[in-house]
């Protein structure tokens, strides 16, 4: 196990996509942000105080739950369901920014425009990622990444938030 990222790395890059977001839409009265659970939602929070303090105005945060629109389902035990929560702003004809923490093959990014798709119609939908480790299956990007992570396969990448494990890093695991 090696620490890709620590607390004080993690905090920089989020502050960064906070930035890199709001230069990309200067229009920040239309930006919501939702985050992907389990760790997606807990960084989108982040993000949109740290957006929300920047910009001097409120930025609404979400979060969007996936679970009924992985094309997994049947190839792993059953997952709860979390819940989806929509900013009373809504999504239709927002900016919406996805938030995730590792952007792997791209099947959740999938799963979450496919839940997006659902509830209604954003103006433009974009991607942030604390980490990106490649290996894409789908054509799907990130538009803001904290960090770019070269694994292999054969590696898994944790990331692990205060909120949920006490302590903020990303490890790189060898399986």
């Amino acid at each position: 196990m090696s620490v890709a990222l620590s607390a004080l790395e993690i905090s920089r890059a989020l502050t960064r996509i906070s930035h890199e977001i709001l230069e990309a839409n200067p229009s920040s009265d239309l930006i919501t942000i939702l985050g992907i659970p389990t760790r997606g939602a807990h960084l989108a929070v982040r993000i949109a105080a740290s957006m929300s303090q920047i910009a001097a105005r409120e930025i609404p945060v979400g979060m969007l739950d996936i679970t009924m629109h992985r094309d997994d389902l049947r190839m792993h035990p059953p997952r709860p369901l979390m819940p989806t929560s929509i900013p009373s702003s809504g999504i239709q004809g927002r900016d919406i920014v996805l938030v995730d923490d590792v952007l792997f093959s791209g099947r959740t990014i999938r799963a979450a425009l496919d839940a997006l798709g659902e509830i209604g119609r954003p103006r433009t939908v974009q991607l942030a990622a604390l980490v990106d480790r490649g290996h894409r299956e789908l054509p799907i990007r990130a538009d803001f990444v904290g960090k770019n992570l070269p694994t292999s396969t054969t590696q898994s990448v944790k990331v692990h938030l205060t909120e949920i494990d006490g302590i903020d890093q990303v490890v790189i695991e060898d399986n």
